[in-house]
């Protein structure tokens, strides 16, 4: 290419160099071309009726193929093609995506499985059709826009007129040039619900809803915009102690993948399992085998932590709105498209009005043209030729025309000299004149409905969700997920060595001293002799200092870990007691716990869980003037303060020996629990209600609806299933009393009995299928009212006292039939009999209430912790 061959024009940004030319502001130029026509004709779904293009085309050239029966995909494929520049590979998928949303087509044949990522079979062997649904509200060619397909034999519609918010039922995903779209999909029944709200002037909320059911956070939803984040879980459940059930998968991923997640996981070390077991066909069940040992619990948490059972995903609300891409909420694409319903309806019923008026105005015509009997004047049939008789039928015509809704054209008369004489001596003024009334009555009634658009709009979407809402519940559930601490989840996958002559610490030291079990995950607290610490992360070797005294593993936030010191200020200054915790650092950052003073050296040292305080028996160096040289001192008497304390004088003299006299015990109390419904966890932060103080051995009272019960300890990596009735602290004193229909017999059974403490989910209605659990009670002497119905509605109430009815037994004893009779409703009476004490239960501070904190609420907040039996980390170092 010569210098003299470019077109200065069309190139205006080219360079010259050497006598070459660079086409940069072509390529410029071309590029934005390019980029233009994949987000308006490719990637972007338009706002009017939420298709891509290629959708459009495809559901297009299936509605000129229908005819009610089943078309072979090939066939459809074929037919687009007609209106789609792109190959058949492109239509086949997006054919099959559309399929697999259930809501527009059809399917017939195997069309993939969205579970299990499975694809679809060959075009050729399966076959689609338009849905009920897709001819109600997607089609109609008296409201389309028409424009010519790509080569102009064809015609296409610009915009489908579709009267629905298909575009969030469906959700769409597409990577253009310079941008992306993600809307995620919506509850059809949900989508309707707030297209009537809108229409109604009420505010709405709209969340996702995934085919792949699961739970889902959308607590960060923010309408879906740009920058808006949610969480999507699986649904694990516990099959047994050893064996845990997926049943739902999360949205865009698949039982394959996550498969393959959790084995990555447990090749990592992240968690440990002993083999997966994949069930799913139509449903989701992926069984997951735990080694001995291993706690169900905080497998979940793992699962969730480390594994695809929980994604978080980006929505991005883009479309197209007048040929531009614009970034909005999805409730303005909801209002958007409910507008443009009302606004589809309004016409359709503008264009059927018309209708109705042409053939009145016709009818009227024709009545008057046979009843006159105009077609026998003389002069109509003297006519010479036809603008004759024309002339003459309009002159006829013209006493009646005031009367008529528009002007008679020559059409109309050309088309009154079209009727057949068969039609003419059939005629019926009587039937003329209903057909006419009948007319004139929808006319009115349309009329009615254009000036009262919304409701009618409003009744639209009603009939639309009676007809097609039954099966298209939510399968989403809508919950707040707790943060799961990685840390805290992570199965230890690595040990932890320490070279106290070197100064190494590390996971590869496997002949150095062992610590403990640790993940590769978790950060390690490291104590010198020189009161000095630091915290930092697992590695395989680090280089900590050659004075180590301690090293454990690190727990972010924890005030119930205490460190009772004892350490010597400077080479010569005085001893020092203090107590305190670590729950915050800065990793590799180097900490005091002295004062920093140099020379100064740690004396004595323990890590106590649970905030045990010890008694020391400290011997002094015989000195004149000392009358003591032997005493006792109790760190229980040491108020827990902050680390940078300096902590109370133990002593001015110098120090020969300390020892441990005694263990000691928690100082910080019991733990207070709560138990927050959303996310049917417990938790020590205040969230939710309030279950009591709990220490040592107190455990959790659970009561589930399908008459189960549950007695488990009070960690907080607990979890709970669905269907809670009652969640206490629980009293191994009471007796339970329960109240259930036995489905086998059809008669209600009451029974009592003490809660039996194995720690497992324990039936105590029966395994026959159908049994529920009516009602139960703590009461000591319970009363229940029996109200009889059906045919022995007619009976007296009957009042039974329970415990004189029925005594204590085993919760596995079937109990004791009610009444024979057919009975209504079963009510709980007040009883007769009250016991002497009534323990009341403890109750949660009230906000109203001034409390004075003692000096550990101060240090530790609500949440004291409780006892703990193991001995504490002690250290006794000789001078």
């Amino acid at each position: 290419m010569t210098e003299e061959n470019i077109n200065k024009e069309e190139f205006p940004k080219e360079e010259k160099k050497d006598g070459i030319v660079y086409l940069s502001g072509m390529y410029q130029q071309w590029f934005l071309d390019y980029a233009s026509y994949v987000i308006l004709e490719r990637a972007v779904p338009y706002v009017e009726d939420g298709f891509k293009p290629v959708q459009r085309r495809i559901l297009h050239a299936m509605s000129i193929m229908d005819d009610g029966r089943f078309n072979k995909v090939a066939n459809i494929i074929g037919q687009t093609m007609q209106y789609h520049p792109h190959g058949d590979a492109s239509i086949g998928d997006a054919l099959v995506q559309l399929g697999q949303k259930e809501l527009l087509i059809d399917c017939q044949g195997n069309w993939g499985n969205l579970l299990t990522g499975d694809g679809a079979a060959a075009p050729r062997y399966i076959e689609a059709r338009l849905s009920k649904f897709a001819l109600d509200v997607v089609f109609n060619p008296k409201t389309t826009n028409w424009k010519l397909s790509y080569d102009g034999r064809n015609r296409e519609p610009l915009a489908l007129p579709v009267k629905f918010p298909l575009l969030l039922a469906q959700g769409v995903e597409g990577i253009a040039v310079g941008l992306a779209c993600k809307i995620l999909p919506h509850n059809f029944i949900e989508l309707i619900d707030a297209s009537i709200a809108y229409l109604r002037g009420e505010d709405f909320m709209l969340y996702p809803d995934f085919p792949t059911g699961g739970s889902g956070d959308f607590t960060r939803y923010n309408d879906g915009i740009r920058g808006s984040s949610i969480k999507v879980r699986a649904k694990i459940e516990k099959k047994d102690s050893k064996t845990l059930v997926i049943t739902e998968v999360p949205f865009g991923r698949t039982t394959a993948s996550l498969i393959e997640s959790i084995l990555k996981a447990n090749d990592k070390g992240k968690i440990k399992i002993r083999k997966i077991d994949d069930n799913t066909s139509d449903k989701v069940e992926i069984l997951i085998h735990l080694v001995p040992g291993m706690s169900s619990d905080k497998t979940i948490d793992a699962l969730f932590a480390f594994t695809d059972c929980e994604v978080s995903i980006s929505p991005n609300s883009c479309i197209i709105e007048h040929d531009k891409p614009k970034f909005i909420g999805v409730s303005e694409i909801l209002k958007i498209n409910s507008d443009q319903t009302v606004a589809l309806l309004k016409l359709e019923l503008e264009i059927r009005r018309g209708e109705l008026e042409e053939a009145w105005h016709f009818s009227s015509l024709e009545k008057i043209f046979i009843e006159e009997r105009i077609y026998k004047d003389k002069q109509f049939e003297d006519s010479a030729n036809m603008d004759e008789a024309v002339d003459h039928i309009d002159m006829r015509l013209t006493p009646w025309k005031p009367k008529l809704k528009r002007e008679v054209t020559r059409e109309d008369i050309l088309k009154l000299m079209e009727i057949r004489m068969a039609r003419i001596l059939k005629f019926n003024t009587d039937k003329a004149n209903d057909h006419l009334l009948a007319i004139e009555a929808e006319i009115e009634e349309i009329n009615n409905k254009i000036a009262n658009i919304i409701p009618f709009t409003i009744e639209w979407f009603e009939r639309l969700r009676t007809k097609y809402g039954k099966g298209r519940e939510r399968r989403t559930e809508i919950r707040n997920f707790e943060n799961i601490v990685a840390s805290k989840v992570v199965i230890a996958n690595e040990k932890l060595y320490v070279d106290r002559i070197e100064g190494f610490m590390g996971t590869s030291l496997k002949k150095a001293e062992y610590i403990c079990d640790c993940s590769d995950i978790d950060d390690v607290i490291v104590f010198r002799k020189d009161g000095t610490y630091i915290v930092s992360k697992v590695s395989e070797k680090a280089f900590i200092g050659k004075n180590v005294l301690h090293v454990a593993i690190f727990k972010k936030n924890d005030n119930r870990t205490i460190y009772n010191v004892v350490y010597r200020d400077g080479k010569n200054g005085f001893v020092y007691m203090k107590r305190m915790a670590v729950t915050g650092v800065t990793r590799d950052k180097e900490y005091d716990l002295t004062q920093g003073t140099p020379g100064s050296r740690i004396m004595y040292f323990s890590e106590n869980p649970n905030g045990e305080a010890e008694v020391l028996r400290v011997t002094l160096k015989p000195k004149p003037r000392i009358k003591k040289l032997i005493f006792e001192v109790d760190f229980s008497e040491l108020a827990i303060k902050g680390r940078a304390s300096m902590g109370n004088i133990l002593t001015k003299f110098e120090i020969h020996k300390i020892a441990l006299k005694e263990k000691g015990v928690s100082t910080l109390g019991g733990r207070k629990i709560w138990f927050d419904e959303d996310v049917r966890r417990l938790n020590s932060d205040n969230r939710g209600r309030y279950l009591g103080e709990f220490t040592g051995d107190d455990m959790i009272f659970v009561i589930y609806k399908n008459g189960e019960y549950l007695i488990c300890n009070f960690d907080l990596s607990n979890h709970f299933n669905d269907g809670i009735l009652l969640i206490e602290k629980f009293d191994p004193g009471k007796i339970l009393t329960a109240v259930y229909f036995d489905a086998e017999q059809s008669f209600y059974y009451v029974k009592r009995f003490e809660i039996d403490e194995s720690q497992k989910e324990t039936g105590f209605i029966g395994e026959f299928p159908g049994n529920r659990l009516v009602s139960f009670t703590w009461v000591s002497h319970p009363r229940l009212e029996l109200v009889f119905g059906g045919k022995n509605e007619g009976r007296e109430p009957e009042v039974i006292d329970v415990d004189e009815f029925i005594g204590i037994k085993s919760y596995k004893a079937k109990g004791k039939r009610l009444s024979i009779y057919e009975i209504s409703q079963i009510n709980e009476l007040e009883p007769t009999v009250v016991d002497e004490e009534v323990e009341e239960p403890e109750e949660e501070p009230k906000s109203n209430e001034i409390v004075i904190p003692d000096i550990e609420d101060l240090l530790f907040g609500p949440d004291k912790p409780g006892e703990n039996e193991d001995p504490p980390n002690q250290m006794t170092l000789e001078f």
